[in-house]
């Protein structure tokens, strides 16, 4: 009970290992993605052969950046044992629509069963397989299968009522609507709850509904923009390699990529998402009395040219960022610590 006592006590730094080892991913993933939607000039998925491998290697890089937040969760509670258990139930996670909260339990389940696993005594002669062979393959077969069996299910059905429940409320309340489906896109940004708000979109601009797709739009690149500007209004309150990636949040933010905001979230998920989820709901709600119109299901300022209302979007887009920018700042109380690790690498440590 003290071992659980003393990880949970030690959750920050274990999440910002995690962070710090997947932000690569975030940024080469989420630049080319972004380039090639801004060279395609369409604000979707580009056509161009070129382009579209581009795309699709920045797709890669998100894709590999689940399993390796969860992979580097896993290493930090219970080290390098832990890091194909982690890395594989956040893999299982992603595919079965978990997203990178998905990742989050599945670093830290990972992180506890292996920390446990080691601390089974063996006779001397299987030490040296245990590390190498036992452990990863016992603690991969029970940490992927929580998230395949234990958290998948859920998962799949709370999407399925989420969708119905949007599509029931399409006809009702517009600012009601608009909060909901901002904070939904803001919560886990790409993750299932993203993607039942997001696919209302694309329905919604398949029957000519185009008031919807403004008010996605704009939830969208909310989130990264709004910790972006965070990050050059109190650029004390973070390290140097936030306000990098602050300044990478800005861009992907710009062109609809909602994963910008992904290492900032995962870093306290707790006093970050709900920066986010009011800012992107207040800009939403924005757009949906200025009666912005988007006729592409994307997001950012990248879908302007199918924008009616310009004037209106670029608002609504301006106070959602401004509110979660002021937000983050606010909650983030103390100014960042640095300190380097055995390893001399640097490790980051964030006091909320």
């Amino acid at each position: 009970m003290k071992d659980i006592v003393k990880i949970f006590k030690e959750i920050r730094q274990h999440l910002m290992t995690g962070v710090s080892h997947m932000i690569p991913f975030v940024i080469a993933g989420g630049i080319l993605l972004s380039l090639a939607v801004v060279l395609g000039g369409k604000g979707s998925v580009p056509e161009n052969p070129i382009l579209k491998d581009i795309f699709d290697i920045g797709v890669a890089g998100f894709e590999l950046m689940i399993p390796m937040l969860a992979a580097y969760i896993g290493y930090s509670i219970a080290g390098r044992s832990a890091l194909a258990p982690a890395a594989i139930a956040g893999l299982v996670g992603s595919k079965i629509g978990a997203g990178f909260l998905g990742a989050l339990f599945a670093g830290i389940i990972g992180g506890i069963v292996v920390f446990y696993l080691k601390k089974i005594k063996v006779p001397d002669v299987f030490r040296s397989i245990m590390p190498i062979f036992v452990i990863p393959l016992i603690g991969t077969f029970i940490t992927a299968g929580i998230m395949m069996w234990v958290i998948g299910k859920p998962i799949a059905n709370i999407t399925v009522l989420l969708t119905q429940w949007l599509q029931n409320m399409s006809g009702a309340n517009t600012i009601l609507l608009a909060i909901i489906l901002g904070m939904m896109i803001a919560f886990d940004m790409g993750g299932p709850v993203n993607k039942v708000a997001f696919s209302f979109m694309i329905l919604s601009v398949s029957e000519q509904i185009y008031t919807i797709p403004a008010m996605i739009g704009v939830a969208i690149c909310v989130p990264p923009i709004g910790l972006g500007i965070s990050t050059l209004l109190a650029p004390k309150k973070y390290s140097d390699e936030e306000k990098e990636t602050g300044k990478a949040a800005i861009l992907m933010g710009l062109v609809g990529v909602t994963e910008g905001a992904i290492p900032f979230a995962a870093a306290n998920p707790l006093r970050v998402i709900p920066a986010l989820m009011v800012g992107a709901a207040c800009g939403s709600v924005t757009a949906g009395l200025l009666g912005a119109k988007l006729s592409s299901s994307w997001g950012g300022l990248i879908v302007l040219p199918t924008v009616e209302n310009k004037i209106g979007y670029i608002i609504s887009v301006l106070v959602g960022a401004m509110v979660t920018a002021v937000l983050a700042i606010v909650l983030k109380k103390s100014e960042v610590k640095e300190s380097v690790s055995d390893s001399d690498d640097l490790e980051l440590e964030i006091e909320f």
